[in-house]
This record gives C-alpha cells, structure tokens and sequence, in this order.
C-alpha cells in the first residue's frame, strides 16, 4: 500500500485497528495492569515510584521516552495547569500539557485520575500510540501522519510546533521548507509557519486532517510509495513512484505553496529549495 492510501485506509476504519491493537497481548496485559492498578496512585510521587504504571501513563501521551527524567515529571505534575506560568503551560512540547491534564493531581485531585472516564482516554491514547508505533515499522509516513493528526489540535501557538521535532518535520514536509530554516531565528521561524499553518487551523478536525493527507502525499514523493525512511523531504528531482491518491491530494498543494512565497522570502539560506519547487512546477498529476 502507498503511504497515502494506508494512512486513509486506517482513518476510515479507525475503531478496527484500534480493537485489533487493543487485543495484542502485550498491549491489553499492560492496559489491563493501569487499569487495576491506578486508583492505588495517590500522589505524584506515587506516580513517578510506580515504574510500570508511570511508562504506560507517559507512553499514553507521546513522553515514553522521558521515563527517567523523574524531577522533571515531578515539577510537570506537582506545578499543575491552572497556573499559566506553571511548568507544564511554559514548555515549547503540547505533550506535556496534556499529560499534565490527564494527571491533574493538583487541581481535580487524586481521584479524578482513577475515575473511568479518565481511564478509558488514557487507555485510548496509549493505544492509539501503540498503533503508531506499530505502523512506523511498516512505513514512517504513515506513523507521522498519524501522529500529526493527533497532537496538532492540541498546538495553540506556532511555538507548539517549532518544540515538536515530528510536528515540525511534517509543517516543513508540506510546505517544502528547507531543514535549514531551523537554524534561522526562532521568532522567524514562528512567523513564517504562522501564515502556511495558523495556529486557528489546527483546531478544526477537518483542517488537520487534509494537512495530514498533503503530507502522505509529498512524503510519498520524496521516498516512495511504501517506505521506513525517516528525515526531511529530499529536494531531490530524480523520479518518484506515486500512487492515485496521492496524486489527488496534491493537486492542492502547488498553489497553497505558491501563496505562502508572498512575503517570506528574506535574507540568508532560503525557505524553500529551488530544486523543490521546480520539481512541483513540472509535476503531472495522474488521475
């Protein structure tokens, strides 16, 4: 399957691949254990002393692999999220909110994370980042897409993105924005994704969606129709396989590229590859 039609196939059956993955061994012992296991947490430090408990808790949300940066998941919790210069409303990553959120010991109290409903969204998401994972094995693109589609809706600045390395990886894929611009100022980076991707945007489902689909699309045309390579978009214009779908969805991102050049142009490396661009303009597009 290309990268585009996998990531459409799974968005259309969503719920199946969910209770397929839910079903794993592996995964439903380690959702069975949080679930009997988890009204025991009174505390933060509860949390963080539960080894077991506190991977799948930042598995859930995306930190999995900040499972010894103990003090920090410490500050995260304990600073909670009614305060906006708590710690979790101040880091650049959204996935710290949103644990922070999940685990509000501060403001809801222990309970509230032991309750079903707060189970059943942890479960979901870990679960969800299980599938992800699973499907990154297969194809990176699809992975991202997937990722993309999840955590940009809970992005309320442009600096949400820039401190998300996968978030970013698919903004500059879209848009052909050469790797180098991360090296330019930070403030100029914000402005420049600000116009190509308002941060309002990312707040409409149906939005979120076509940009995940654009990007299947032009992450299938730099590497391929199936591919595990990881990296940003190659400007490469040597031939790329691409499928129908693709295609499809592509047809709109020549001229969404083509207005985002207005005004952003400035001095030092530029912001899109010319060999990008002139590989868009000599696309054909196959229905």
């Amino acid at each position: 399957m290309t990268t585009t039609s996998d990531f459409l196939t799974i968005n259309q059956n969503r719920a199946r691949y969910q209770s397929m993955t839910a079903s794993e061994p592996m995964v439903k012992g380690a959702s069975d254990y949080y679930a009997a296991n988890i009204g025991k947490v009174k505390t933060a430090d509860d949390l963080v002393g539960n080894y077991r408990l506190l991977s799948y808790a930042l598995n859930a949300y995306g930190l999995g692999d900040q499972i010894n940066s103990t003090a920090l998941i410490k500050q995260v919790l304990n600073g909670g999220v009614a305060d906006p210069r708590s710690l979790a409303n101040t880091l650049a990553d959204p996935r710290w909110k949103a644990f922070a959120k999940a685990f509000d010991f501060v403001g809801k109290g222990a309970a509230s994370i032991s309750g079903s409903s707060a189970v059943n969204a942890t479960t979901g998401n870990y679960v969800e980042q299980q599938l992800e994972q699973e499907k990154g094995l297969q194809n990176v693109g699809v992975q991202l897409a997937l990722y993309f589609q999840r955590v940009a809706p809970a992005v309320t600045n442009t600096y949400g993105i820039l401190g998300d390395k996968n978030l970013l990886q698919v903004v500059q894929t879209i848009f052909g924005l050469s790797p180098a611009s991360s090296a330019s100022n930070i403030d100029a980076q914000a402005s420049t994704i600000a116009k190509m991707v308002p941060p309002s945007d990312l707040q409409d489902p149906a939005k979120v969606t076509r940009l995940a689909e654009r990007f299947t699309a032009m992450y299938e045309l730099a590497y391929g129709p199936s591919s595990n390579s990881a990296g940003s978009l190659s400007t490469s214009t040597g031939t790329s396989s691409t499928g129908s779908a693709a295609s499809a969805i592509l047809g709109g991102i020549v001229g969404s590229n083509s207005a985002a050049l207005a005004g952003l142009a400035g001095g030092g490396a530029p912001l899109f590859s010319q060999n990008f661009l002139l590989s868009l303009q000599g696309l054909r597009l196959r229905g």
